[in-house]
């Protein structure tokens, strides 16, 4: 107990819980509270709440914070509590046209006012592509967005596969960041012949998209003619092939490895579930074929079952949830190192599909059946098949010989893809090749 002295102030003891001896609260010893987080602003042009911090504006000796929204590409400053009203120009809000590395992150179809623009001569000119016509009002990003919406939800209640819808999708929207109207059929056909960037296959998608958009919606137009032109594909070396599969990660090699044996397509790679591979008989099935093709079982060799057995059973998928974009993203970066480390560019040409192109080439050329490549590559047309009939071209005529005295021995080359070649009596032989 503490006692009152003359003269001093009567003193009084504070517990942990925050009370004193005289049992009252006491505010001096609690720590100060931590003032609340500032929330983020919304963007004054859509009203959305996905906003970047964009840098700092030094005006008069002071810092104002800029914003970028995400959602439309709107660039604006954040409000300060003082009074603006003296210089109006702080106050002012101006579009913001930026790239970032992916073009379809932030909408960059906007243009800047030319009274905001000092000393930029070149922005004032209207690009033909954003030019509109005198009263014409231009659509939202949320209208466009709904409407696309809509057209991909008919075509998927009209039975069309994703990968087309996807690709529909995404020539609608590049339309529209190109500035065309979706609306008026002029401005579309006007927008994709000033793509000089577009071959004639990439104007032929984007025509057979609006079409289908058009159809729906019931705008009449006249689609203008554009004629896919069929280029030669790649088809590289199958030490090349190797070579690259060797130089890339465990998944992506095994990836590789199974697009170079099979011929599938990467779509139905990815969807490739462990039930679909049977490790007693050397085979894989594939149950999910794209473009409406054959459901079909290839026989794969050891090392590929090798391959697949190293890769984690995360899910029933044998690739896990990898996604498209990822798979070709990975490839790329892998594709790059492996050409530099080899000092071979000609390996930054071969995708996924050019191991389907290589697989139908090698077989055509082995067997000289065009039903054996139809079944191989799950065709219902004969027509798409005999486009790998054109193709029968290679850089290197060297082959690898062998020989085979036993039965079991040709059929350890046969398996490995060597061809007979001839019979030889004296030394009772086959003879057989490989290319190399």
């Amino acid at each position: 107990m503490v006692e009152e002295t003359a003269g001093l102030p009567h003193k009084t003891h504070t517990c942990r819980s925050g009370l004193n001896t005289e049992g009252k609260l006491d505010l001096s010893s609690r720590p100060a509270a931590q003032p609340p987080k500032q929330p983020l602003p919304i963007c004054p042009e859509c009203g959305s709440k996905k906003v970047w911090r964009d840098g700092l504006r030094y005006l008069d000796g002071d810092v104002i914070q800029r914003w970028l929204c995400r959602n439309c590409g709107y660039r604006f400053s954040e409000k300060k509590s003082q009074d603006l009203s003296s210089n109006p120009l702080k106050t002012l809000k101006k579009p913001f046209k930026k790239l970032l590395n992916s073009s379809y992150n932030i909408s960059n179809g906007r243009q800047v006012c030319e009274a905001l623009t000092r000393g930029t001569k070149n922005l004032t000119e209207v690009h033909p592509q954003t030019k509109w016509a005198a009263g014409a009002t231009r659509q939202t990003n949320a209208d466009v967005k709904g409407r696309i919406l809509e057209f991909c939800w008919q075509l998927k209640k009209d039975g069309l596969s994703e990968k087309t819808i996807e690709s529909y999708s995404e020539r609608l929207k590049a339309l529209w960041k190109k500035g065309a109207s979706l609306s008026e059929p002029e401005s579309v056909k006007e927008v994709i012949a000033l793509q000089k960037n577009w071959n004639k296959s990439t104007k032929y998608i984007a025509v057979q998209a609006y079409n289908k958009f058009a159809k729906l919606n019931g705008i009449p137009w006249e689609p203008p003619k554009y004629k896919p032109s069929r280029k030669k594909p790649f088809i590289p070396l199958e030490k090349e092939l190797d070579s690259l599969i060797a130089g890339c990660g465990k998944k992506t090699s095994t990836l590789l490895q199974l697009l170079k044996e099979t011929g599938m397509r990467i779509g139905e790679a990815l969807r490739l579930e462990w039930i679909d591979v049977d490790f007693e008989r050397n085979a894989v099935t594939i149950n999910h074929p794209e473009k409406n093709g054959e459901s079909r079982q290839i026989r794969v060799s050891n090392k590929l079952l090798a391959m697949l057995n190293r890769l984690k059973r995360k899910n029933n998928k044998v690739f896990g949830g990898i996604t498209m974009n990822t798979a070709q993203s990975n490839f790329h970066v892998q594709r790059k190192n492996a050409a530099f480390k080899l000092q071979n560019p000609r390996l930054r040409q071969i995708h996924f599909h050019t191991f389907r192109h290589w697989k139908a080439t090698i077989e055509y050329h082995r067997t000289k059946d065009i039903l054996h490549v139809m079944q191989l590559l799950g065709h219902r047309d004969i027509n798409t098949t005999l486009i790998y009939t054109q193709i029968v071209s290679f850089e290197s005529n060297e082959f690898i010989p062998r020989r085979a005295k036993s039965r079991e021995e040709e059929d350890a080359l046969i398996k490995a893809g060597f061809e007979l070649v001839r019979y030889d009596h004296v030394n009772r032989e086959a003879v057989y090749r490989k290319r190399k």
